[in-house]
């Protein structure tokens, strides 16, 4: 097995970093059973993650929060969880905005086919990377609706992304 990126996101231009933290998270750390899916053998809570975010720069109009799994075996990661359109005004998320009855923002379909959170599901085997991140965007609106493909959502935030900060944690079964 070749090794994975030792840097979340290195794949992306780079930018300046976001402060984010949690109450349910520790960057490095297992996700917490709270935030594991609950379906396709898992027994999780599936419920999103409580984030705070500061440091946003000047002319940050919007944010996106985001869940990708870069080690899905998929060729192409997978994602849990896409809410964007959120006001620039808004710093922190409680847990369990990543309902799919939320009034924040606009949750994009994910990779599981739902509008919502998706907890951590990888199949057995080596542990796998789960890097939230919130986008400080400099846009009011991606110009994207909920139908459409999470690539293109994510092509829209990092278009779009003025700074960036994340926490990775990781998951196996």
């Amino acid at each position: 097995m070749s090794p994975r990126p030792p840097i979340p996101y290195d794949f992306l231009p780079q930018v300046p970093a976001l402060t984010v933290e949690s109450d349910d998270l520790r960057d490095g750390e297992r996700v917490p059973e709270a935030q594991v899916f609950d379906d396709w053998g898992m027994k999780g809570g599936n419920l999103s993650p409580h984030l705070r975010w500061s440091g946003a720069p000047e002319g940050t109009r919007s944010y996106a929060v985001t869940c990708y799994d870069p080690d899905a075996p998929t060729g192409g990661g997978f994602w849990h969880w896409l809410l964007f359109d959120l006001p620039a005004d808004l710093t922190e998320l409680p847990a369990g905005a990543g309902a799919p009855d939320t009034k924040l923002g606009v949750h994009a379909r994910n990779d599981f086919s739902t509008k919502a959170y998706g907890g951590a599901a990888p199949p057995p085997g080596h542990p796998h990377r789960y890097l939230f991140a919130v986008h400080a965007l400099g846009v009011d609106s991606l110009g994207v609706d909920s139908d459409t493909p999470a690539n293109v959502v994510g092509f829209n935030i990092t278009a779009n992304t003025l700074a960036r900060g994340f926490i990775t944690c990781v998951y196996e079964t």
